[in-house]
């Protein structure tokens, strides 16, 4: 059982600075694991170990999230007005246009969901632990605190937890932390503060890559660090800039339709006008004034663009993130996996005086094909560097790696020659040698030539680059096994250079990018060295850097003031990545966040669009607005240009419908003034703008022009408030013409600007169905002018 003394909640902090041996106490565990008993006991008590990705939100949820609209509240307000006052045939046209329109968004969303759900690639799902004293194998959701797991390579890490021993075991947490080398985990204590520097800690969601181990699981489900990034994901998103877009103008709409409503209620009131009547006409001018297929154009604008995205690869999850894609102004990329390759290459091989040479690579390559051990991601690049086989050499005796000695050696033996052959961490190659060898001749590895050293691995890390170092020693023939202690007085024949190299694309999906007036931002947890590197190779800016380490130090407010000049963010943890998303969105920047790890979730979650790629993690999968199935980053430069395209469609129907129904209104409003009865019924002026709206279905499929694709654009409400005044108030003339030629009975006419073309519709009341009493003869119909 679990110790009283230390609660299990108390193991949530940096357990991995607590020893081993007091874990196994307070976890009431050990060698032997625990017993089937305890397990199913505390598996009721913690609950499965699974941690919930999963996006998907109730149908109800999703109706309530678009209701909740203001321009949508606007439609249903007037929708209710117009039923209860008697005017179904308003009520029905308005109903329809907006079921059609939630419908369609709705099934849109359901159809990426499953989609994407049906990209959710397979995890391990069984684990070997000890229970009752034996090995066995259960569900990874069975695991509780206080099991014992057993590793090999290729194994998920199922949860949380410290490591008991280890044989050589590498781990990939480049998911996590964002470094694509592996790490070396061992069961020695760690004081570190980071988990990304904790060398005896285990992490939910990494994979072992080399060598074995037994680790001791402290946390599970959603107390894992996956599990909390991927509960945090379950929160409701930020605003997107479509929604912020609509808001406004639905709030501007808003403040039209009530200045016009007062102005004709005060004026009809002044005159003595009915009052019910006069109210009826005004929310009649209200509902006028709204631009009722605006939901239903913006709807099929967006299912378009996500068409002609799903061709180009790109599974569209939300629909208003096509939108956001295009008034993005501020992407930000992750490095490893979204700008690198995630994949470890030789670059360079050279002696200590910085030339390349062939013969560091050729004992390099005898080292890694020899060893016993299994081959890290670092062996697998010089093996594949090199086509040369053993030449002769066969294989005498090694001294396997160990985090001790950090380096690994082999003895080879050619004929008449035995020769050791080390290779591992740079400072733990020198510590062994007495010389280094210059063009075939050994020279004495004095003060000068340590310099040398330093200088040559100083200068490749600040480029991004990881050495490793590679020596030699003969060794008498008749010695076949080596040890330790052969270890010495070795000689340096240089380093082995490698890199995590940019995709082939990266540069020049930049490029495109840039060009369209996206600043490109890197967000990564590896070095800062790294990541100015990987900038540099990609095209991108890398003088102005800032490190996790700073960012802990600034409040949120001094963080939005130093963003923007800020290029590269290194070295930072998932919650600084958050921390930096919203700072640019209070700095007013529509934010696009692309990422494939598990620290990218909140990144991803808070910015205006989340991108990933299908082989990213089940948890930013699920975060992500939109998801490559191919891992080619120049289809976003052309989803910001079918994003702009389908924004610059949908401001056309904006200023159309505003400015042609502000027109038509306000002339309503200033005849009612002077007319003895209502110029149009409630249901004559929707069905005037149904009409008017009817000829504008085309402008999803509509061209734009090349200025509208060049730069971001969001919404500018002044902008439209300009246009809309200007255009209403130049129609008023026509307008008043057609009163002053139609006394008994006023034409609504509407014109607009789209692509420079102007285009106008007249559609005629029915005296017929007017409120006030008029003189007989004007019930007849009267011609068109």
């Amino acid at each position: 059982m679990i110790a009283q003394s230390i609660p299990a909640e108390a193991l949530v902090a940096e357990f991995w600075q607590t020893p081993k041996e007091e874990l196994c106490r307070a976890l009431g565990s050990g060698p032997e694991g625990l017993t089937q008993t305890e397990a199913k006991r505390r598996l009721a008590i913690f609950g499965a170990n699974r941690a919930d990705a999963s996006q998907s939100r109730s149908a109800l949820r999703k109706l309530g999230q678009r209701l909740w609209n203001p321009l949508i509240a606007m439609l249903l307000a007037a929708a209710l007005v117009s039923g209860l006052s008697g005017d179904i045939g308003s009520f029905a046209i308005i109903a329809t246009v907006l079921s059609l329109s939630i419908t369609l968004d709705i099934v849109q969303e359901h159809r990426a969901e499953r989609t994407a759900e049906a990209l959710r690639e397979s995890v391990a799902i069984q684990a070997d632990v000890v229970r009752d004293g034996r090995d066995m194998t259960v569900s990874v959701t069975a695991l509780v605190p206080g099991d014992v797991v057993k590793l090999r390579i290729g194994d998920l890490i199922p949860a949380d937890g410290i490591v008991l021993d280890a044989q050589e075991l590498h781990v990939n947490e480049a998911l996590m932390t964002g470094e694509p080398f592996p790490a070396f985990k061992t069961d020695a204590p760690c004081a570190a503060a980071l988990p990304a520097d904790a060398t005896n800690a285990l992490f939910a969601g990494t994979s072992t890559v080399g060598g074995s181990g037994r680790m001791l699981v402290v946390r599970t489900g959603g107390r894992t660090r996956f599990g909390a990034i991927a509960s945090a994901m379950a929160a409701d998103a930020p605003p997107t800039a479509l929604e912020e877009g609509v808001r406004r103008l639905g709030v501007l709409i808003l403040r039209l339709t009530l200045f016009l409503m007062l102005f004709v209620l005060m004026t009809h009131l002044v005159a003595h006008r009915p009052a019910m009547e006069s109210f009826l006409f005004a929310v009649a001018l209200a509902v006028g004034l709204t631009p009722e297929l605006l939901p239903m154009v913006m709807t099929v604008t967006l299912a378009r663009g996500a068409l002609r995205m799903a061709k180009r690869k790109v599974i569209v999850k939300r629909l208003s993130a096509i939108h956001d894609l295009g008034a993005m102004d501020t992407l930000c990329v992750d490095k490893t996996g979204t700008l690198t390759e995630a994949r470890i290459t030789l670059e360079a091989h050279i002696d200590p005086q910085d030339r390349s040479s062939d013969r560091v690579l050729s004992f390099a390559h005898l080292n890694s094909t020899f060893q016993a051990g299994v081959r890290s991601p670092l062996d697998d690049a010089i093996l594949s560097a090199s086509r040369d086989g053993a030449d002769g050499w066969v294989r005498l005796s090694e001294v396997p790696f160990d985090f001790e000695r950090r380096c690994l050696s082999v003895l080879a033996a050619r004929h008449d020659e035995h020769m050791l052959i080390a290779k591992g961490a740079p400072e733990s190659i020198l510590a062994r040698c007495a010389a280094v060898e210059i063009d075939g001749l050994a020279h004495p590895l004095d003060a000068i030539w340590h310099q040398k050293m330093a200088d040559i691995q100083a200068r490749y890390a600040r480029d991004g680059f990881r050495l490793l170092a590679v020596a030699i020693r003969s060794i008498p023939v008749g010695q076949r096994t080596i040890a330790v202690g052969d270890e010495t007085s070795l000689t340096m024949l240089g380093f082995c250079v490698f890199a995590d190299p940019p995709k082939q694309d990266a540069a020049s999906a930049i490029e495109a990018l840039t060009s369209l007036g996206v600043t490109i931002k890197i967000l990564s947890g590896d070095h800062d060295a790294v990541v100015s590197h990987v900038a540099r190779a990609v095209g991108l800016p890398s003088e102005r850097v800032m490190t996790g380490a700073e960012i802990s130090e600034l409040t949120d407010a001094a963080l939005v003031a130093r963003v923007d000049d800020v290029d590269l963010f290194a070295r930072i943890d998932p919650d600084q990545k958050g921390r930096i998303i919203a700072a640019l969105r209070r700095r007013n920047h529509v934010v696009g966040f692309m990422g494939d790890g598990v620290n990218d979730a909140p990144a991803i979650h808070a910015a205006h669009v989340g991108i990933s790629v299908t082989g990213a993690t089940e948890v930013a999968r699920a975060a992500a607005d939109m998801i490559l199935v191919t891992p080619d980053l120049s289809v976003l430069a052309a989803g910001v240009r079918e994003g702009r395209r389908t924004f610059a469609n949908i401001l056309k129907y904006v200023r159309m419908g505003t400015s042609s129904n502000f027109g038509n209104m306000l002339s309503m409003a200033l005849a009612s003034i002077v007319l003895p009865f209502l110029p149009l019924l409630p249901l004559q002026i929707l069905l005037n703008n149904l009409i008017y709206d009817l000829s504008e279905i085309g402008i999803p499929f509509d061209e734009v022009d090349r200025e509208d694709v060049a730069q971001p654009e969001t919404w500018n409400m002044a902008g439209i408030l300009r246009f809309s005044i200007i255009m209403g108030m130049a129609s008023l003339p026509v307008r008043c013409n057609h009163l002053r030629r139609s006394p008994r009975g006023v034409r609504s006419g509407c014109s607009t600007v789209s692509n420079r073309v102007v285009r106008g519709i007249d559609t005629h009341s029915d005296p017929g169905h007017l409120r006030h009493p008029v003189a007989p003869h004007a019930m007849a119909r009267e011609p068109p002018p």
